[in-house]
């Protein structure tokens, strides 16, 4: 894997990569990417939102992570407007939900084979393409969020074969995981798989042994959550009172050194921060340029970690 010391190289738009190199899928990507679900939020001033992407990869991004259910394709449609070909950036989708606009929450499982075969259709629709280069298998085998029941409770073997069908047909280029407890990843392997994208921040390192055996098999992670916080009981990384002196002491945010422990603690590790305030952008970008030294990640790694599954009711 890219080591997080080495030279920063440059992204197609000749920008320094955020965060330095890592890979993804075969491919050089900036560390620091950007989780394009919040751009919702920009429904209504759909010019913000796509100049708010084009400032994304002025910055360095080349790595933006997306669904179909995100904004019932708002989200993809803005990114087939903002992206252009000469950026060379990689967009990766995610299946196992779909919008359900009228429902308690804006989306519900859709796990079965011909759901995520539909989803993938979908997002080739809503993003304008003919690949898509990773796809995310989103499952429910660990918290937080949603768990299957009835039909939505689906053999991970069926799965895979309708994502390595959609793989030889062309139509995705490589298979990830979200969500997935390490028997699950180690069945997967065989499959190939490219990332996995579970939740972890630094109070939430539950999943330290599934990261480990990622690192060790050369596969990307992908966090999700990464500051915590999303769910009732869950830790937020901000609050905690040695990373918020951290902060002081380095005249950064919060956020910043809680996204900078997450580049430092292993080399395969990619970030996708997700914001609609263009400030925030920058900030999070500019948290790859940090450097935290061995005293300072000795005093955030002995934080006691928060492992609990927070679950969604």
């Amino acid at each position: 894997m890219t080591s997080p010391h080495r030279p920063a190289r440059l992204t197609a738009s000749g920008a320094q990569r955020a965060g330095g190199a890592g890979e993804l899928a075969g491919r050089t990507v900036s560390r620091v990417g950007f989780g394009a679900m919040q751009l919702e939020r920009l429904r209504d001033d759909r010019k913000a939102a796509v100049a708010l992407l084009r400032h994304c990869i002025d910055l360095g991004v080349d790595h933006i992570d997306t669904a179909h259910f995100y904004g019932h394709g708002f989200v993809n449609e803005v990114i087939r407007e903002a992206v252009r070909p000469e950026d060379d950036v990689i967009v990766v989708s995610k299946v196992g939900a779909e919008p359900d606009p009228d429902g308690p929450l804006p989306l519900r499982l859709a796990q079965r084979p011909e759901q995520l075969r539909a989803a993938v259709e979908d997002n080739l629709s809503s993003l304008g393409v003919d690949r898509i280069p990773l796809v995310n298998l989103r499952r429910t085998d660990i918290g937080p969020g949603l768990r299957a029941e009835g039909d939505q409770i689906v053999d991970l073997d069926d799965q895979l074969a309708v994502m390595t069908t959609l793989r030889d047909e062309g139509k995705i280029g490589a298979i990830g995981l979200s969500s997935v407890s390490p028997d699950v990843f180690r069945r997967a392997l065989p499959a190939g798989i490219a990332c996995v994208q579970n939740s972890y921040s630094l109070l939430d390192r539950g999943g330290e042994d599934l990261l480990l055996l990622c690192l060790q098999e050369g596969i990307a992670w992908v966090p999700y959550f990464p500051l915590g916080g999303s769910f009732p009981g869950m830790p937020k990384v901000t609050e905690e009172p040695a990373v918020t002196a951290t902060a002081r002491d380095l005249g950064a945010t919060p956020a910043q050194i809680g996204l900078a422990w997450l580049l430092h603690h292993a080399p395969n590790i990619l970030l996708i921060p997700g914001t609609a305030n263009p400030d925030h952008l920058a900030a999070n970008i500019a948290a790859g340029t940090l450097t935290l030294d061995t005293t300072t990640l000795s005093t955030l790694d002995a934080i006691p970690p928060r492992t609990g599954d927070i679950e969604l009711d």
